[in-house]
């Protein structure tokens, strides 16, 4: 597998433009919670045969945060430690959404739906296709990339600088 190095500056040549920058920056962390929201959707514990908490917590997007942080594991631990803040974040606005009482499945499907239009454009403006579409683990590394990419804008200190990812 590819370093983590390698990863960012293979993405990072198709996110050159600010425009798409910034639509990454927003979309990436609405395509994540969304796709964990419509994950948390698929009872796995429940085909399982687990009941109470289990079967609450044992769910597609969970399956997913552990597999896919493996992944993330094999990078590095910051990464690591990065992707579960994500993945905390997501958690608490999908358990906030179902107190609520309002739509999970929906809310979820609306926000994947129109973040990955404006991806589309925000690539449009770039030029360049994703970089998911020659190999799908840039799916995992969009994430870190836009963490790197904001940290950057706000000024905080990157081992990443701006441009040289």
């Amino acid at each position: 597998m590819r370093s983590l190095e390698q990863f960012l500056s293979d993405y990072g040549d198709s996110h050159q433009n600010p425009v798409n920058q910034w639509v990454h920056i927003i979309c990436v962390p609405a395509i994540f919670f969304s796709t964990l929201g419509l994950l948390w959707l698929v009872p796995v514990g429940q085909w399982l045969g687990l009941g109470g908490q289990a079967a609450t917590w044992l769910n597609g997007a969970t399956l997913l945060g552990v597999l896919s942080g493996l992944v993330y594991l094999k990078l590095s631990f910051k990464v690591f430690l990065l992707i579960v803040v994500w993945f905390a974040l997501a958690v608490w606005g999908v358990l906030a959404i179902v107190a609520a009482g309002w739509s999970l499945l929906w809310i979820s499907v609306a926000t994947f739906v129109a973040a990955w239009i404006v991806q589309v454009w925000g690539h449009k403006v770039e030029g360049k296709k994703p970089s998911f579409i020659d190999d799908l683990i840039f799916l995992l590394i969009g994430p870190v990339f836009v963490s790197i990419e904001l940290a950057a804008k706000l000024g905080l200190p990157t081992r990443h600088a701006q441009g040289q990812h």
